[in-house]
């Protein structure tokens, strides 16, 4: 593989070749292409989607990916997909513990834990929410997710990505967005920890800006895209498959990672959240949430997604007279957040890095007792919250807990405890 290198612009038409002449020129699949390379057309919508909706690349590879041996079942017994594999839960906010590193050689296959899931993926509906635990990277062996486009936010321990279109180094704050049906293996240099969202619907997209105009939240120039690079090691390759919901393995007897050139706008990218522009009030209350969504995966309901990926980045607070972190509230959207580093202001002791909490649609939730009664009494100035990063996968259909996440010892049994403070400071002040 060459070194590493990247492309800038979310959605945009790339281009790249590894060694000079391998692109072709005026056509995509001429009788014979350069190199002796094989054409392969990797397609991320259907062949007739309105042409800003079009994603595809062509790959020009040394081998097809015909090549390929039987598929075998392959046991993964933390891994669910759709809302058939979910438990049946109260109305609870529920919340976890960052999960204990694994003992034995864990690479990211192994490492997925699934912690809730809705929709199906063979209706192109819903999401799973994931975290990994790795201390060992893939080495001749890869992952190709049938089932839906993977949303990675590394927390702890820097991820070395290599896809079919090239290579990308993710770190904590940067996230990386893997396309649905591209094989990809991840490296590591020691213990790593992070959240998955698979995301079986419309791919992600950036979100209309609307009122907001022409800038801000983030910009398409800041999501990089490799170039092309590929491995000269000869020898075979486990391919890991998951189809409908299962994993299945292969052996292919030669790397997946054998792309010379491609072009297209199919294609894996890195982002950096310290390029996100926050919007936030100068004047009073507390903006929607909505108003840091960094990606959105729309619906069949407009203005209803999916799956948003939000953040709370670094930012000023200088709102008069408002009650600065989130107010409570009950949403029809589900909420899955984790948490990057630092604190989380309306968390400020609870909630860890490596955490994560669920609250679904219409679970009551907001600040704990000592948030409240810090941010109400406060006095009131330009405040910059810092070193922190948290983040929101949210989705309009309900998120079912799995079994794992439900009998997981990092399950908070007591988290609602939280608000046991909050008083009824009306009761105790009012006098007819």
């Amino acid at each position: 593989m060459s070194a590493l290198n990247y492309s800038a612009g979310f959605g945009n038409q790339h281009q790249s070749e590894a060694v000079a002449g391998s692109l072709p020129v005026g056509r995509n699949s001429p009788q014979q292409v350069a190199h002796g390379l094989y054409a392969e057309l990797v397609s991320g919508s259907a062949f007739t989607a309105p042409r800003h909706e079009n994603l595809r690349s062509w790959l020009y590879r040394r081998q097809p990916s015909v090549v390929v041996g039987g598929y075998r079942p392959l046991a993964q017994p933390w891994l669910r997909s759709g809302a058939r594999e979910g438990q049946v839960s109260p109305p609870d906010p529920l919340r976890w513990a960052p999960i204990e590193m694994p003992v034995a050689a864990t690479d990211f296959i192994a490492g997925l834990r699934t912690m809730a899931v809705n929709g199906d993926p063979d209706a192109h509906a819903g999401i799973a929410t994931h975290l990994y635990v790795v201390n060992q990277s893939m080495d001749r062996r890869a992952l190709v997710n049938a089932d839906g486009e993977m949303l990675i936010v590394p927390q702890q321990g820097v991820l070395h990505i290599t896809t079919e279109l090239g290579l990308l180094d993710v770190a904590p704050g940067e996230i990386a967005l893997l396309p649905r049906g591209m094989a990809f293996k991840v490296g590591v240099d020691g213990p790593s920890r992070g959240y998955v969202c698979e995301n079986y619907g419309a791919a992600f997209r950036l979100p209309e800006l609307g009122p907001i105009g022409s800038n801000g939240l983030a910009n398409a120039r800041d999501f990089l895209a490799p170039v092309a690079a590929y491995e000269m090691a000869p020898g075979a390759y486990e391919i890991v498959k998951k189809y409908g919901g299962s994993l299945w393995s292969a052996e292919q007897p030669h790397s997946p990672f054998n792309v010379v050139a491609w072009h297209g706008n199919l294609t894996p990218y890195k982002y950096d959240t310290k390029h996100f522009m926050t919007i936030g009030s100068i004047s009073f209350d507390h903006p929607d949430p909505s108003i840091f969504t960094v990606l959105t995966s729309p619906s069949d309901t407009a203005g209803w997604a999916n799956c948003d990926f939000v953040i709370f980045p670094p930012r000023w607070m200088v709102a008069e007279d408002s009650f600065r972190p989130p107010w409570y509230h009950r949403n029809v959207m589900s909420e899955y957040m984790g948490l990057v580093l630092g604190q989380y202001d309306a968390k400020p002791e609870g909630f860890k890095p490596g955490g994560s909490s669920l609250h679904n649609a219409y679970v009551p939730h907001g600040p704990d007792s000592e948030a409240f009664s810090k941010a109400s009494t406060v006095a009131l100035a330009p405040h910059k919250l810092d070193n922190t990063l948290a983040f929101m996968f949210e989705t309009r259909w309900r998120l079912l807990p799995t079994e794992f996440a439900l009998n997981s010892d990092a399950l908070e049994r007591n988290y609602a405890a939280c608000w046991a403070g909050l008083a009824d400071n009306f009761s105790d002040n009012f006098q007819e």
